[in-house]
């Protein structure tokens, strides 16, 4: 606990309903801190004017100082259930840590080509991906999305109260939170060129993988790492599954930096 209070002293600031907020999220040990310090470089060259940027975190050791690590809630679980796939549900607490203002969540993995001021002026009062493998569905991808802190705090109750049947129901907590907006008529999507999946809009199709390099499609704000390749891998050309040929994407090295 004592790591995650080392970057605390700047979440003591008066906080205010018209802060801009960008939050992500690091547990576990699969991602390092230089994650987390590129997220915020990112961001940082990316984003004019103000913003707290703060990663709800088990662990702060080699976070920037510009980050604000804070403890991630308690998803109060049944003892030995395991929280992957569900963590993000906590960032609507009523109360998370006394934020207040419009909060952007963006998964650590991601790799921000564009200027993201939009995400922040587009209107709806929640605002996700689209999913893009069957968008007949109302999946959302919780790789980017928007909403006003404590103002869903509903969705994290209603998960805490059916843990049992939701953890049934649903593959995980995108699946859940999309299900329970959209019954709310509070669900909305960004629009479909801001947000590319590495997988499936950067990578050229079969035969021309093979020749082509990976490329950032128009419109693109943020790129999307899902699956089995991660911005290093990219970077490298490295894919974990058989058959999948890609080649190196050096222009991720423009951007995936601090």
């Amino acid at each position: 606990m004592a790591d995650i209070l080392d970057n605390t002293a700047n979440a003591t600031r008066e906080t205010r309903d018209d802060d801009r907020v960008i939050l992500c999220m690091k547990w576990g040990t699969k991602y390092g801190p230089e994650y987390i310090n590129r997220l915020y470089g990112m961001v940082r060259r990316n984003l004019r004017g103000d913003f707290r940027f703060v990663c709800l975190t088990d662990d702060s050791s080699g976070i920037r100082s510009e980050v604000e690590c804070l403890p991630i809630p308690d998803l109060r679980l049944p003892d030995g259930l395991p929280e992957r796939g569900w963590k993000k549900l906590t960032t609507f607490e009523a109360d998370l840590h006394g934020l207040r203002g419009t909060a952007l969540f963006l998964d650590i993995d991601i790799v921000i080509t564009d200027s993201i001021d939009a995400f922040f002026e587009h209107p709806g009062e929640f605002l996700i991906i689209h999913d893009w493998k069957r968008p007949w569905r109302v999946t959302g991808n919780s790789s980017v999305y928007r909403f006003r802190l404590g103002v869903h705090a509903d969705v994290l109750a209603q998960f805490r109260a059916t843990q049992a049947e939701a953890r049934a129901s649903f593959r995980n907590e995108q699946a859940f939170l999309s299900d329970v907006l959209h019954k709310q008529g509070k669900l909305a999507y960004w629009p479909a060129s801001w947000c590319a999946s590495y997988k499936y809009h950067c990578i050229p199709p079969w035969p021309t993988n093979y020749w082509r390099d990976p490329f950032v499609p128009a419109g693109t704000k943020i790129v999307i790492f899902h699956g089995e390749v991660n911005p290093p891998d990219a970077l490298e050309g490295r894919r974990n599954r058989a058959f999948r040929y890609v080649r190196k994407a050096p222009w991720i090295a423009d951007y995936w930096k601090e």
